[in-house]
């Protein structure tokens, strides 16, 4: 038996659409899921999530002066992060090639 605190941190992996009937949405995700070889919707969504959250760190990362120390290294870990997964390649590693990702 275990004792003590669990530390977890336990958030949503994924987002339903607000609109779930929306034809074109829906053949998109179809087709993604077909071309992907994904097991559901779902997992188009978690990834979704994923994006949304990468374009968001790199827009605030964008406002931040260009002598803030943060802007470098998390900057650098974002890109880092993002030719890691296969979305960017070295020669467009720019937090502006990040925010064009969809």
């Amino acid at each position: 038996v275990k004792m003590g605190k669990n530390y977890r941190n336990f958030r949503k992996t994924s987002k339903t659409p607000s609109r779930p009937y929306e034809k074109e949405r829906l053949d998109n995700e179809l087709r993604l899921c077909g071309e992907y070889g994904l097991r559901c919707k779902r997992e188009v969504w978690r990834i979704l999530v994923i994006l949304r959250t990468m374009r968001k760190r790199a827009r605030t990362l964008l406002t931040l002066p260009e002598d803030d120390p943060r802007k470098g290294l998390d900057g650098a870990a974002l890109l880092r992060q993002c030719m890691r997964l296969g979305l960017l390649d070295e020669s467009k590693a720019k937090l502006d090639y990040v925010l064009a990702m969809r």
